[in-house]
Protein backbone atom coordinates (compact mmCIF):
# COMPACT_ATOMS: atom_id res chain seq x y z
CA UNK A 1 0.00 0.00 0.00
CA UNK A 2 1.56 3.42 -1.10
CA UNK A 3 2.04 6.50 1.77
CA UNK A 4 -1.59 8.00 1.74
CA UNK A 5 -1.07 11.63 1.36
CA UNK A 6 -1.85 13.98 4.26
CA UNK A 7 -4.03 17.17 3.33
CA UNK A 8 -3.93 20.65 4.93
CA UNK A 9 -5.12 23.94 5.41
CA UNK A 10 -2.85 26.49 4.52
CA UNK A 11 -5.23 29.17 3.58
CA UNK A 12 -9.27 30.69 4.49
CA UNK A 13 -10.93 33.31 2.95
CA UNK A 14 -14.91 34.55 3.79
CA UNK A 15 -17.40 36.78 3.15
CA UNK A 16 -21.19 36.18 4.25
CA UNK A 17 -23.47 38.34 6.12
CA UNK A 18 -21.46 38.65 9.56
CA UNK A 19 -18.31 40.28 7.60
CA UNK A 20 -15.96 40.62 4.95
CA UNK A 21 -12.81 38.15 6.21
CA UNK A 22 -12.63 35.06 8.27
CA UNK A 23 -11.22 37.60 11.57
CA UNK A 24 -14.31 39.35 11.17
CA UNK A 25 -16.70 36.61 10.48
CA UNK A 26 -15.25 35.15 13.66
CA UNK A 27 -15.20 37.97 15.63
CA UNK A 28 -19.15 38.00 15.06
CA UNK A 29 -19.10 34.26 16.00
CA UNK A 30 -17.69 34.99 19.07
CA UNK A 31 -19.75 37.88 19.82
CA UNK A 32 -22.89 35.59 18.59
CA UNK A 33 -24.06 38.38 16.48
CA UNK A 34 -27.31 38.28 14.34
CA UNK A 35 -26.79 39.05 10.22
CA UNK A 36 -30.56 37.95 9.69
CA UNK A 37 -32.57 41.33 8.70
CA UNK A 38 -34.75 42.73 6.35
CA UNK A 39 -34.37 41.58 2.58
CA UNK A 40 -33.60 44.97 0.36
CA UNK A 41 -34.45 44.55 -3.21
CA UNK A 42 -36.84 45.11 -5.65
CA UNK A 43 -40.28 43.71 -5.36
CA UNK A 44 -39.27 42.49 -1.77
CA UNK A 45 -43.41 43.34 -0.88
CA UNK A 46 -44.76 40.94 -2.89
CA UNK A 47 -42.92 38.08 -0.87
CA UNK A 48 -44.24 36.82 2.22
CA UNK A 49 -40.35 35.77 3.65
CA UNK A 50 -38.88 39.32 3.85
CA UNK A 51 -36.00 38.33 6.08
CA UNK A 52 -32.97 37.38 5.15
CA UNK A 53 -28.60 37.44 6.24
CA UNK A 54 -28.12 39.79 2.91
CA UNK A 55 -24.71 41.11 2.99
CA UNK A 56 -24.74 44.92 3.90
CA UNK A 57 -23.37 47.42 2.22
CA UNK A 58 -21.98 45.92 -0.12
CA UNK A 59 -20.36 47.79 -3.37
CA UNK A 60 -18.87 45.32 -6.17
CA UNK A 61 -17.33 48.78 -7.51
CA UNK A 62 -14.48 49.14 -4.99
CA UNK A 63 -13.69 45.33 -5.67
CA UNK A 64 -13.88 45.10 -9.58
CA UNK A 65 -13.89 47.14 -12.63
CA UNK A 66 -16.60 48.15 -14.82
CA UNK A 67 -15.73 45.03 -17.17
CA UNK A 68 -14.94 42.55 -14.38
CA UNK A 69 -18.91 43.47 -12.73
CA UNK A 70 -20.44 43.00 -16.37
CA UNK A 71 -18.84 39.39 -16.43
CA UNK A 72 -19.25 38.40 -12.84
CA UNK A 73 -22.23 37.53 -11.14
CA UNK A 74 -22.67 37.79 -7.46
CA UNK A 75 -22.15 34.37 -6.03
CA UNK A 76 -18.97 34.96 -8.85
CA UNK A 77 -17.70 37.97 -6.86
CA UNK A 78 -17.74 36.27 -3.37
CA UNK A 79 -15.97 33.20 -4.41
CA UNK A 80 -13.48 35.36 -6.07
CA UNK A 81 -13.10 37.79 -2.83
CA UNK A 82 -12.77 35.23 -0.41
CA UNK A 83 -10.01 33.40 -2.92
CA UNK A 84 -8.35 36.53 -2.66
CA UNK A 85 -8.11 36.29 1.07
CA UNK A 86 -7.14 32.53 0.99
CA UNK A 87 -4.57 32.78 -1.47
CA UNK A 88 -2.71 35.87 -0.25
CA UNK A 89 -2.72 33.92 3.61
CA UNK A 90 -1.44 30.47 1.53
CA UNK A 91 1.49 32.57 -0.01
CA UNK A 92 1.30 30.81 -2.79
CA UNK A 93 1.75 31.80 -6.58
CA UNK A 94 1.49 29.70 -9.50
CA UNK A 95 3.22 28.95 -12.36
CA UNK A 96 4.75 26.25 -14.12
CA UNK A 97 4.79 22.47 -12.83
CA UNK A 98 2.87 23.77 -9.62
CA UNK A 99 -0.36 25.52 -11.90
CA UNK A 100 -0.33 22.25 -13.42
CA UNK A 101 -1.11 20.09 -10.28
CA UNK A 102 -3.36 23.04 -8.35
CA UNK A 103 -6.89 23.57 -9.16
CA UNK A 104 -10.56 24.63 -8.16
CA UNK A 105 -13.12 22.71 -6.96
CA UNK A 106 -16.12 25.00 -5.73
CA UNK A 107 -19.65 24.02 -4.96
CA UNK A 108 -22.67 25.79 -5.49
CA UNK A 109 -26.69 25.14 -5.96
CA UNK A 110 -28.30 28.15 -8.18
CA UNK A 111 -25.63 29.91 -10.04
CA UNK A 112 -26.21 33.14 -11.15
CA UNK A 113 -29.73 33.28 -10.08
CA UNK A 114 -29.50 37.43 -9.78
CA UNK A 115 -28.90 37.56 -13.30
CA UNK A 116 -31.27 35.02 -14.24
CA UNK A 117 -33.49 36.83 -12.09
CA UNK A 118 -32.64 40.18 -13.81
CA UNK A 119 -32.61 38.79 -17.41
CA UNK A 120 -35.99 36.94 -16.97
CA UNK A 121 -37.16 40.30 -15.69
CA UNK A 122 -35.89 42.20 -18.61
CA UNK A 123 -37.49 39.51 -21.25
CA UNK A 124 -40.81 39.07 -20.09
CA UNK A 125 -41.96 41.70 -17.58
CA UNK A 126 -40.18 45.05 -19.44
CA UNK A 127 -41.11 43.07 -22.87
CA UNK A 128 -37.42 43.38 -24.48
CA UNK A 129 -36.09 41.14 -26.93
CA UNK A 130 -32.01 41.66 -26.26
CA UNK A 131 -30.06 40.58 -23.84
CA UNK A 132 -26.61 41.33 -22.65
CA UNK A 133 -24.26 38.39 -24.67
CA UNK A 134 -22.45 37.22 -21.59
CA UNK A 135 -25.39 35.91 -19.46
CA UNK A 136 -24.31 32.34 -20.27
CA UNK A 137 -21.06 32.54 -19.34
CA UNK A 138 -22.28 34.93 -16.26
CA UNK A 139 -24.61 32.45 -14.54
CA UNK A 140 -23.83 29.23 -15.04
CA UNK A 141 -22.92 26.83 -12.37
CA UNK A 142 -19.40 27.15 -13.43
CA UNK A 143 -18.81 30.64 -13.57
CA UNK A 144 -17.22 30.94 -10.40
CA UNK A 145 -14.40 28.13 -10.42
CA UNK A 146 -13.71 29.14 -13.97
CA UNK A 147 -13.17 32.72 -13.03
CA UNK A 148 -10.62 31.75 -10.03
CA UNK A 149 -8.70 29.34 -12.09
CA UNK A 150 -8.41 31.75 -14.35
CA UNK A 151 -7.71 34.50 -11.69
CA UNK A 152 -4.91 32.86 -10.33
CA UNK A 153 -3.43 30.68 -12.73
CA UNK A 154 -4.86 27.04 -11.46
CA UNK A 155 -4.54 24.92 -14.90
CA UNK A 156 -4.83 21.61 -12.67
CA UNK A 157 -8.63 19.66 -11.89
CA UNK A 158 -11.13 21.94 -11.65
CA UNK A 159 -15.11 21.99 -11.68
CA UNK A 160 -18.35 23.05 -9.78
CA UNK A 161 -20.13 20.63 -7.53
CA UNK A 162 -24.26 21.03 -7.20
CA UNK A 163 -25.73 19.36 -4.40
CA UNK A 164 -27.88 21.79 -3.16
CA UNK A 165 -26.57 22.64 0.82
CA UNK A 166 -24.10 20.11 0.45
CA UNK A 167 -22.45 21.48 -2.66
CA UNK A 168 -19.01 23.11 -0.62
CA UNK A 169 -18.94 19.99 1.43
CA UNK A 170 -18.72 18.02 -1.56
CA UNK A 171 -16.29 20.22 -2.93
CA UNK A 172 -14.22 20.21 -0.37
CA UNK A 173 -14.41 15.90 -0.10
CA UNK A 174 -13.14 16.24 -3.62
CA UNK A 175 -10.45 18.63 -3.17
CA UNK A 176 -8.91 16.57 -0.07
CA UNK A 177 -9.71 13.21 -2.60
CA UNK A 178 -7.65 14.76 -5.45
CA UNK A 179 -4.72 15.64 -3.49
CA UNK A 180 -4.89 12.09 -1.41
CA UNK A 181 -4.54 10.44 -4.79
CA UNK A 182 -1.20 12.42 -6.04
CA UNK A 183 -4.00 13.93 -9.12
CA UNK A 184 -2.84 17.77 -7.15
CA UNK A 185 -1.07 19.31 -4.77
CA UNK A 186 -2.66 22.27 -4.21
CA UNK A 187 -6.67 22.67 -4.51
CA UNK A 188 -8.81 25.95 -3.99
CA UNK A 189 -11.96 24.61 -2.56
CA UNK A 190 -14.81 25.80 -0.80
CA UNK A 191 -18.44 27.38 -2.66
CA UNK A 192 -20.79 30.31 -2.87
CA UNK A 193 -24.21 31.25 -2.93
CA UNK A 194 -26.27 34.77 -4.38
CA UNK A 195 -30.21 33.26 -4.03
CA UNK A 196 -31.22 36.45 -2.24
CA UNK A 197 -33.00 37.96 -5.15
CA UNK A 198 -37.14 38.18 -5.50
CA UNK A 199 -37.10 34.78 -7.91
CA UNK A 200 -34.83 33.05 -5.26
CA UNK A 201 -36.79 33.66 -2.45
CA UNK A 202 -40.22 33.20 -4.28
CA UNK A 203 -39.36 29.72 -5.06
CA UNK A 204 -38.38 28.99 -1.51
CA UNK A 205 -41.28 30.71 -0.12
CA UNK A 206 -43.30 27.10 -2.04
CA UNK A 207 -41.59 24.75 0.29
CA UNK A 208 -43.37 26.20 3.05
CA UNK A 209 -39.99 25.69 5.21
CA UNK A 210 -39.15 29.26 5.43
CA UNK A 211 -39.10 31.50 8.88
CA UNK A 212 -41.13 34.79 8.46
CA UNK A 213 -39.20 36.17 11.69
CA UNK A 214 -36.07 34.48 13.10
CA UNK A 215 -33.34 31.27 12.50
CA UNK A 216 -34.00 29.08 15.69
CA UNK A 217 -31.88 26.20 15.59
CA UNK A 218 -32.97 23.05 17.94
CA UNK A 219 -35.00 25.06 19.59
CA UNK A 220 -38.61 23.46 20.62
CA UNK A 221 -40.41 26.89 19.10
CA UNK A 222 -38.59 27.01 15.83
CA UNK A 223 -41.04 27.31 12.62
CA UNK A 224 -38.12 27.21 9.59
CA UNK A 225 -34.92 28.00 7.99
CA UNK A 226 -33.31 31.79 6.84
CA UNK A 227 -31.35 32.23 3.59
CA UNK A 228 -28.33 33.57 3.69
CA UNK A 229 -25.49 34.42 0.68
CA UNK A 230 -21.76 34.46 0.81
CA UNK A 231 -19.07 32.22 -0.22
CA UNK A 232 -15.93 30.55 1.47
CA UNK A 233 -12.88 29.55 0.25
CA UNK A 234 -9.68 27.73 1.32
CA UNK A 235 -6.28 26.46 -0.10
CA UNK A 236 -6.20 22.22 0.77
CA UNK A 237 -2.62 21.13 0.56
CA UNK A 238 -0.38 18.33 0.17
CA UNK A 239 1.19 17.98 4.16
CA UNK A 240 4.47 17.21 2.77
CA UNK A 241 4.28 20.52 -0.12
CA UNK A 242 3.62 22.62 2.50
CA UNK A 243 5.89 21.53 4.99
CA UNK A 244 8.56 22.01 2.60
CA UNK A 245 7.57 25.58 1.95
CA UNK A 246 7.50 26.59 5.96
CA UNK A 247 3.77 27.16 5.51
CA UNK A 248 1.66 27.86 8.37
CA UNK A 249 -1.25 25.20 8.66
CA UNK A 250 -4.65 26.40 9.97
CA UNK A 251 -5.93 22.51 10.17
CA UNK A 252 -5.29 19.31 8.87
CA UNK A 253 -8.57 17.90 6.69
CA UNK A 254 -8.48 14.42 8.23
CA UNK A 255 -11.54 12.69 6.84
CA UNK A 256 -14.68 12.81 4.54
CA UNK A 257 -17.50 10.76 3.76
CA UNK A 258 -20.59 11.27 1.27
CA UNK A 259 -23.68 8.96 1.56
CA UNK A 260 -27.26 8.91 -0.26
CA UNK A 261 -30.33 8.45 1.73
CA UNK A 262 -32.49 6.89 -1.44
CA UNK A 263 -35.48 7.50 0.19
CA UNK A 264 -37.26 10.65 -0.08
CA UNK A 265 -36.38 14.42 -2.14
CA UNK A 266 -36.86 16.61 0.93
CA UNK A 267 -36.83 14.67 4.15
CA UNK A 268 -33.78 13.95 5.77
CA UNK A 269 -32.97 10.55 7.37
CA UNK A 270 -31.43 9.80 10.32
CA UNK A 271 -29.67 6.88 8.88
CA UNK A 272 -27.85 8.29 6.30
CA UNK A 273 -26.99 11.10 8.13
CA UNK A 274 -25.42 9.08 10.63
CA UNK A 275 -23.34 6.87 8.24
CA UNK A 276 -21.60 9.86 6.85
CA UNK A 277 -21.11 11.36 10.08
CA UNK A 278 -19.42 7.19 10.87
CA UNK A 279 -17.58 7.81 7.65
CA UNK A 280 -16.29 10.76 8.53
CA UNK A 281 -14.64 9.72 11.90
CA UNK A 282 -13.86 6.55 10.29
CA UNK A 283 -11.95 7.78 7.78
CA UNK A 284 -10.08 10.23 10.04
CA UNK A 285 -9.33 7.78 12.31
CA UNK A 286 -11.23 9.16 14.98
CA UNK A 287 -13.57 7.64 17.63
CA UNK A 288 -16.54 9.57 19.22
CA UNK A 289 -14.61 10.63 22.02
CA UNK A 290 -11.97 12.11 19.99
CA UNK A 291 -14.38 14.55 18.41
CA UNK A 292 -15.13 18.08 20.99
CA UNK A 293 -17.09 19.71 18.56
CA UNK A 294 -19.66 19.62 15.47
CA UNK A 295 -20.94 22.53 13.16
CA UNK A 296 -24.43 20.94 12.91
CA UNK A 297 -26.26 21.71 9.54
CA UNK A 298 -29.37 22.71 11.76
CA UNK A 299 -31.27 24.79 9.31
CA UNK A 300 -33.59 25.15 12.33
CA UNK A 301 -36.31 23.06 10.67
CA UNK A 302 -38.55 20.89 12.54
CA UNK A 303 -37.90 17.96 10.44
CA UNK A 304 -34.20 18.56 9.78
CA UNK A 305 -32.75 19.36 13.10
CA UNK A 306 -34.41 16.78 15.02
CA UNK A 307 -33.45 13.77 12.41
CA UNK A 308 -29.89 15.20 13.05
CA UNK A 309 -30.01 15.01 16.35
CA UNK A 310 -30.98 11.65 16.22
CA UNK A 311 -27.98 10.86 14.07
CA UNK A 312 -25.50 11.83 16.31
CA UNK A 313 -26.77 10.05 18.87
CA UNK A 314 -26.44 7.32 17.17
CA UNK A 315 -23.12 7.89 15.45
CA UNK A 316 -21.73 8.72 18.98
CA UNK A 317 -23.75 6.58 21.44
CA UNK A 318 -22.96 7.23 24.64
CA UNK A 319 -20.91 10.20 23.90
CA UNK A 320 -23.21 12.26 22.40
CA UNK A 321 -24.23 14.00 25.24
CA UNK A 322 -20.17 14.99 25.61
CA UNK A 323 -20.06 16.55 22.33
CA UNK A 324 -20.79 20.26 21.35
CA UNK A 325 -23.02 20.79 18.45
CA UNK A 326 -23.56 24.43 17.44
CA UNK A 327 -25.66 25.77 14.35
CA UNK A 328 -24.20 29.26 13.02
CA UNK A 329 -27.05 29.05 10.48
CA UNK A 330 -28.52 31.32 13.47
CA UNK A 331 -26.39 33.86 12.46
CA UNK A 332 -25.34 34.05 9.03
CA UNK A 333 -28.40 32.52 7.68
CA UNK A 334 -28.62 29.17 5.13
CA UNK A 335 -26.22 29.68 2.39
CA UNK A 336 -27.49 26.61 0.82
CA UNK A 337 -24.29 25.89 -1.72
CA UNK A 338 -21.83 27.81 0.02
CA UNK A 339 -22.96 27.25 3.39
CA UNK A 340 -20.72 23.92 4.28
CA UNK A 341 -17.63 26.40 3.03
CA UNK A 342 -18.82 29.29 5.58
CA UNK A 343 -19.62 26.95 8.67
CA UNK A 344 -15.78 25.60 8.32
CA UNK A 345 -14.88 28.89 9.56
CA UNK A 346 -16.55 28.14 13.11
CA UNK A 347 -14.62 24.64 12.65
CA UNK A 348 -11.55 26.48 12.30
CA UNK A 349 -12.31 28.78 14.96
CA UNK A 350 -13.04 25.99 17.69
CA UNK A 351 -9.62 24.51 16.81
CA UNK A 352 -7.38 27.45 16.88
CA UNK A 353 -8.84 30.08 19.19
CA UNK A 354 -10.88 27.34 21.40
CA UNK A 355 -13.75 29.11 21.55
CA UNK A 356 -17.03 27.36 20.26
CA UNK A 357 -19.43 29.37 18.20
CA UNK A 358 -22.91 29.31 19.50
CA UNK A 359 -25.99 28.62 18.33
CA UNK A 360 -28.12 31.80 18.71
CA UNK A 361 -31.84 32.23 18.99
CA UNK A 362 -32.34 29.31 21.17
CA UNK A 363 -35.14 29.60 23.32
CA UNK A 364 -36.97 26.64 24.69
CA UNK A 365 -35.46 23.05 25.30
CA UNK A 366 -36.52 20.05 22.65
CA UNK A 367 -36.56 16.92 24.24
CA UNK A 368 -35.98 15.46 20.40
CA UNK A 369 -32.98 17.64 20.07
CA UNK A 370 -31.58 17.04 23.76
CA UNK A 371 -27.48 17.55 22.76
CA UNK A 372 -24.80 20.48 24.12
CA UNK A 373 -26.24 23.13 21.16
CA UNK A 374 -23.99 25.78 22.79
CA UNK A 375 -27.08 28.01 23.58
CA UNK A 376 -26.65 31.44 22.85
CA UNK A 377 -23.33 32.50 24.12
CA UNK A 378 -19.90 31.10 22.88
CA UNK A 379 -17.90 29.11 24.75
CA UNK A 380 -14.17 28.43 25.57
CA UNK A 381 -12.75 24.64 24.87
CA UNK A 382 -9.90 22.98 23.86
CA UNK A 383 -10.62 20.66 20.95
CA UNK A 384 -8.52 18.74 18.85
CA UNK A 385 -10.87 17.94 16.31
CA UNK A 386 -14.10 18.56 14.80
CA UNK A 387 -16.93 17.26 12.13
CA UNK A 388 -18.46 20.04 9.52
CA UNK A 389 -22.20 17.87 8.70
CA UNK A 390 -24.10 18.94 5.73
CA UNK A 391 -27.52 16.86 4.43
CA UNK A 392 -29.27 18.43 1.48
CA UNK A 393 -32.14 17.77 0.01
CA UNK A 394 -32.29 15.06 -2.57
CA UNK A 395 -30.83 12.77 0.17
CA UNK A 396 -27.08 13.64 -0.30
CA UNK A 397 -25.17 14.02 2.95
CA UNK A 398 -21.28 15.03 3.42
CA UNK A 399 -19.39 15.93 6.87
CA UNK A 400 -16.12 16.80 6.75
CA UNK A 401 -13.33 16.15 9.15
CA UNK A 402 -10.93 18.48 10.63
CA UNK A 403 -7.93 18.04 12.72
CA UNK A 404 -5.67 19.54 14.76
CA UNK A 405 -2.65 21.44 12.73
CA UNK A 406 0.01 18.62 12.77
Amino acid sequence: MSHVRRVVITGAGTVNALGASVAETMAAMKEGRCGIGPLDFPDVDRLTIRIGAQIRDYDPEAHFNRQQIALYDRFTQFALLSAREALGQSGLSFSGALADRSGVILGNSGGGLGTLDDNYRTVYEEGKNRVHPFVVPKLMNNAAASQVSMEWNLRGPSFTVASACASSNHAMGQALLMIRSGLADVMVTGGSEAMLCFGGIKAWEGLRVMSKDACRPFSANRNGMVQGEGAAVYVFEDYEHARARGAEILAEVAGFSMTADAADIVMPSRQGAARAISGAMKDAGLNPEDVGYINAHGTGTAANDKVESAAVADAFGHHADRVMISSTKSMHGHIIGGTGAVELVAALMALNEGVIAPTIGYEEPDPECALDVVPNVAREAEVSAVLSNAFAFGGLNAVIALKKAP
